[in-house]
């Protein structure tokens, strides 16, 4: 399956083939339009002049990628802090993946152990750590016994909650309108 969730055929590309860069699109993903979070990566990547790498993101001065990402247009709506924490992810993926972060699910025994693994990233929490997982297992067949249990609502089969069901411009909306129509029924007396 391609992955559509930037909506740019060259980044949902990068997206495609980069699980660093698929990891770094979900972190940036807050406070911004998903499409905006997940181009984030292919932008670095241009201004890097090639293919994000874990070890060079965590080696870089943090002032100078702060610097990269904050050119206009920005990557972020925070670039700076967002840097700092993209560079925080990389530096673990070093230090515990060699670097790799298709090791992450590589070897895993089960949906509850990876959701553990994702949970532990500097900037995953639980629910990105789920929607992480669902995207995993529903869009590039990541799927080790129990993982749309682990993945929580964000697993479920047919769903459009989060980034893990958006496949074309068509869910892509779909998704927004659920969002929209659980923010309201969440303010509701």
């Amino acid at each position: 399956m391609r992955i559509q969730l930037a909506q740019r055929s060259e980044a949902d590309e990068l997206l495609g083939r980069s699980p660093l860069a698929l990891l770094v699109g979900m972190l940036l993903d807050q406070q911004i339009p998903m499409e905006w979070a997940f181009t984030g990566p292919y932008t670095i990547s241009e201004r890097l002049g090639h293919d994000l790498s874990a070890a060079e993101i965590a080696a870089y001065d943090p002032d100078a990628f702060a610097a990269l990402l904050a050119a206009k247009p920005a990557v972020h709506r925070y670039p700076k802090s967002m840097a700092a924490r993209v560079q925080q992810l990389a530096s673990c993926l070093v230090e515990h993946y060699d670097g790799r972060p298709e090791a992450i699910w590589a070897d895993v025994q089960d949906g509850p152990e990876l959701l553990k693994r994702l949970m532990a990233l500097p900037g995953y929490g639980k629910q990105k750590a789920q929607i992480f997982l669902a995207l995993l297992g529903k869009q590039l067949g990541v799927q080790p016994s129990g993982w749309r249990e682990a993945a929580g609502l964000y697993g479920e089969e047919g769903a459009f909650r989060s980034v893990a069901d958006v496949v074309d411009a068509d869910s892509l909306v779909r998704v927004r309108t659920a969002k929209q129509e659980a923010k309201r029924a969440a303010k509701a007396p």
